[in-house]
């Protein structure tokens, strides 16, 4: 008996996998044409006869369709990048210049921080969907490149999306969530 559900275990288990990531390319590149209106997968492919070197590198149309993104970041002296999630994409950086701490929340019930503060030369991981932040933790600007194993990784903003949602979250909701009075969750709530 235990043959048969190690089998549809395992087989489920592939089957979460394999929906888990983005799909597999169709041809060898698709250039961005972001001249075009159409968009499928992201936007339309340019001819593959008229790609050119450029589209590979600095704003890189290239990526179009292979499943991931790439993005320098420059932070100001002790400025943050506050608490988000990228809900499709693990995001590594490497920090290029300054210092940074980064951290991130594990998910229930233990919620736990795992912060770091890094150099120059220093690398990160952000596990997909968990919340996390980076900031600036120096008198100079910090330089960072973050790579996400996502075309389009998305992004949630945490205070934006439970204060500022349109409608509103219900302020009962939020006073029950956060164990605070209404006044509290009305006052935060005009801030966005």
């Amino acid at each position: 008996m235990a043959s048969p559900i190690l089998f549809f275990g395992l087989l489920a288990f592939i089957f979460i996998a394999a929906l888990a990531s983005d799909p597999s390319p169709l041809q060898d590149f698709c250039v961005a044409d972001t001249n075009s209106q159409l968009l499928l997968n992201g936007l339309a492919c340019k001819d593959p006869t008229i790609v050119e070197a450029s589209d590979f590198s600095s704003k890189i149309p290239g990526l179009n369709s292979l499943g991931i993104s790439l993005v320098r970041i420059d932070y100001a002296p002790w400025s943050i990048d506050t608490p988000h999630t990228q809900p499709r994409a693990t995001e590594i950086l490497k920090v290029l210049e300054g210092s940074l701490e980064v951290g991130f929340v594990t998910s229930n019930p233990h919620n736990r921080l795992i912060t770091k503060v890094l150099q120059k030369g220093d690398v990160f991981v952000f596990p997909i969907g968990l919340i996390h932040y980076q900031r600036n933790v120096g008198n100079e600007s910090a330089i960072v490149i973050a790579a996400l194993s996502s075309q389009n990784p998305g992004v949630i903003t945490i205070a934006n999306a439970v204060f500022g949602s349109k409608p509103q979250i219900p302020s009962d909701i939020l006073v029950k969530a956060f164990k605070v009075d209404n006044d509290v969750v009305n006052y935060i709530q005009s801030k966005f």
